[in-house]
């Protein structure tokens, strides 16, 4: 497996292609920028090709899209994969949409004999530079087994969940509900630190090495919080984005997670508020004290 087509060079997709570059495959890439596709190319990328043509010659496809639109525009669209894929080709999703969107287009690949993964990861941007992302796979074991090798070179955790196409697009849902609800944990235990005025960092050493301790904790506050900086690794939207794919399953099997419901609403509201594309920790300035930074107040001697 040489030639490998890769749809979607955004934050996750340019440094997940730029791996397999690295690992000596030619990567073909598109996106719909162009500034994008440039980069690629300077990268050491093949650009110039219309997705329609990639999906004609390209061993194994990639594609790491940002909305359930794109999805079916580049899976299902007259110039998408599953219309023009030779029978040869392997297809590996990486996106998080809902489930049903998963089954519409095993289902149209599976008519067409074309082989279909839905591999959802975790571990953001840093995950995928570092080659570190988990890969929660879904559909035919012979599949998985067909991707693994490409699979291992963009991450270190590369799971097969169950043949259920819409298998690994659950697991990834039911993960970042719990970062969600991480998140939100985390923003309203540093508020109220904070307004008891007490030392957050001394309170992370801490809660580091204590039953409060959680990797969201980690991430949210040493990257973020602490640096007064919410420059996104993973945006505020594309987390409700999730949870809101978890609240239509919630609905589809008529289960009431009355936790969650709040949780949404919060989410809901920091949207609102005009935070969304900001990276997903700022939920501790909407909860908190909004007009006053962290880092003003560390100015002012507040801890």
């Amino acid at each position: 497996m040489k030639k490998i087509g890769f749809i979607g060079l955004g934050n996750m997709g340019m440094p997940m292609s730029e791996n397999l570059l690295d690992a000596g495959f030619d990567v073909y890439g598109v996106d719909v920028n162009h500034e994008a596709e440039e980069h690629f190319e300077k990268l050491g990328g093949q650009i110039g090709r219309s997705m329609e043509d990639v999906a004609k010659f390209c061993d194994a496809i990639f594609t790491s899209l940002p909305s359930v639109d794109a999805y079916e525009s580049v899976y299902l669209g007259d110039d998408g994969l599953i219309r023009n894929s030779h029978a040869d080709v392997l297809l590996i999703d990486t996106s998080t949409v809902a489930p049903e969107n998963n089954k519409k287009v095993a289902e149209a690949a599976e008519k067409q004999q074309i082989s279909f993964l839905q591999a959802p990861v975790s571990g953001g941007v840093v995950g995928a530079v570092n080659r570190t992302l988990t890969f929660m796979a879904g559909g035919p074991k012979a599949t998985f087994d067909a991707g693994y090798e490409l699979m291992n070179v963009l991450g270190e955790n590369i799971f097969h969940i169950e043949e259920r196409i819409e298998s690994g697009t659950l697991t990834k849902l039911i993960n970042n509900l719990f970062i969600g609800f991480y998140t939100a944990g985390v923003a309203e235990a540093l508020a109220l630190a904070e307004k008891q005025n007490m030392d957050l960092d001394a309170l992370f050493d801490v809660l580091s090495v204590s039953y409060g301790q959680s990797r969201i904790y980690e991430r949210n506050y040493k990257t973020f919080i602490a640096n007064d900086d919410y420059d996104p690794g993973f945006t505020l939207n594309l987390l409700r984005k999730d949870l809101n794919f978890v609240k239509e399953t919630m609905t589809r099997e008529d289960l009431h997670l009355p936790v969650t419901d709040v949780l949404m609403q919060v989410y809901e509201e920091a949207e609102n508020a005009g935070l969304g594309p900001r990276d997903m920790s700022v939920l501790y300035e909407h909860i908190g004290n909004q007009d006053i930074s962290f880092q003003a107040k560390k100015e002012r001697g507040v801890k």
